[in-house]
């Protein structure tokens, strides 16, 4: 017959004292009790010489199998965690593998309610983002969801009040180098709670952002965020042309906003989308979709030198990190991207037929490749590939005039005809 659920217990860093009576009563009936290495020794005084001791680092994944046997074997269990067990903490993995009968979690304070407390702010609208995990090395403009800080560099531009579980290697520091990467180094102040219910601990702050990059802060600690610069009022979608840098004397080599609203459209983007952006030129298109796509992430290329670098200012300006531009000619480096749900090219290099033939191999089931195409030859090969794979397409042009002044009245002047070409990814 099992034994009672397993125990998950919060602990902060003054051990048992931090502990209610009942917590303690718990601790103390567990025959086997599993912790890091710096739990255990936290709360050592309170076991029992004969409870056996698991050290759980570098062994996580075998924690639900030792819980599962010391049930078996009609033993009591208990798991050390920190702080608030269930927030970025041991318990929801415990959770969703050994099934919530199987547990009881006891919480404790979590490190950001005491960084709160300690700075007197309340903290009800503070968004949560954890960095303790392996080091993710120093943060590069453009890096993909796959770094370690991706999601704390997408929370700061989305949020004014920021707690982050910090780690040994993801530090104050190299979170705040990461802003000012990103341009937000006026933006916030930063405050760290350091060695909290320690005897050394220290609070602080306010510091600014580059005063706090290079300094060094005792472990550990967390960090709490507070914008103090207002986040801009951009509008969301439709952004005017003169929003975007553009090649000159080329002036002009950019998706119109008329032709840019409907392309996006076709698009059939959602919040978390991946996009591929292929012949990038000033970003307009891709940079709007990252901002509407403000969980999903814009893959873009781009062959042209000058364009990338206007391309790269224009997400500077706009406080875009969600958009990775590589230089290049497609395909090359796109077989390292992600399965997108949506695929716009702007520009072929004059492989059209063969991009068209790997996009929709590689777009997920009921994606949307749209194509803008001002030339007929390019649209004579778009509609001849797409009709050979046998893939679902419709044509639309769009032939847009805007007003232009003439003496104290207006004329219409028109613009560049294109033809937008759309076609969709059925279901395997």
């Amino acid at each position: 017959m099992a034994a009672e659920p397993c125990a998950i217990i919060g602990v902060l860093d003054n051990g048992a004292a931090s502990l209610t009576p009942s917590t303690l009563a718990r601790l103390g009936q567990a025959q086997v009790v599993i912790g890091a290495r710096r739990t255990l020794t936290l709360c050592d005084a309170v076991l029992s010489p004969d409870t056996e001791r698991r050290c759980l680092d570098g062994e996580l994944g075998r924690v639900p199998a030792w819980v599962e046997k010391a049930r078996r074997d009609g033993l009591n269990v208990a798991v050390l965690a920190t702080g608030d067990p269930l927030c970025h903490g041991i318990a929801g993995f415990l959770i969703r593998k050994l099934g919530r009968d199987a547990c009881e979690v006891l919480p404790n304070l979590s490190a950001l309610q005491g960084a709160c407390a300690r700075l007197g702010l309340p903290w009800q609208t503070l968004h949560v983002c954890s960095v303790h995990s392996q080091d993710a090395g120093e943060w590069t403009v453009g890096a993909t969801p796959e770094h370690g800080l991706y999601h704390f560099a997408q929370a700061a531009r989305h949020h004014d009040l920021l707690g982050v579980y910090t780690g040994p290697a993801n530090s104050p520091d190299r979170l705040a180098r990461l802003l000012l990467a990103e341009g937000l180094g006026e933006a916030f102040q930063m405050s760290v709670a350091e060695k909290l219910w320690q005897p050394e601990e220290a609070i602080i702050g306010p510091l600014a952002i580059i005063e706090a990059a290079a300094r060094r802060f005792a472990v550990p600690n967390v960090m709490i965020l507070r914008r103090v610069q207002s986040r801009p009022g951009t509008p969301l979608f439709g952004l005017a042309d003169h929003e975007f840098k553009q090649r000159t004397p080329d002036k002009g080599l950019i998706t119109k906003r008329e032709v840019r609203a409907v392309s996006l459209a076709r698009l059939q983007l959602e919040p978390a989308s991946v996009l591929w952006d292929i012949g990038a030129g000033s970003g307009a298109v891709g940079l709007e979709a990252a901002r509407l796509c403000s969980g999903g992430h814009v893959y873009a290329i781009e062959k042209n030198a000058a364009d990338v670098a206007i391309a790269e200012h224009n997400r500077s300006r706009l406080g875009v990190s969600n958009y990775t531009l590589v230089h290049g000619k497609a395909p090359a480096r796109m077989d390292r991207w992600p399965a997108p749900d949506a695929v716009f090219i702007g520009g072929s290099g004059g492989g059209l037929a063969e991009l068209i033939q790997l996009c929709l191999c590689r777009l997920k089931p009921h994606g949307w490749l749209v194509m803008n195409l001002v030339t007929v030859e390019n649209l004579a090969t778009a509609v001849a590939t797409l009709q050979a794979v046998g893939a679902d397409w419709d044509v639309t042009q769009l032939h847009a005039s805007r007003s232009q002044p003439i003496l104290r009245m207006h004329r219409l002047q028109a613009e560049n005809p294109v033809w937008i070409v759309s076609a969709r990814r059925e279901a395997s």
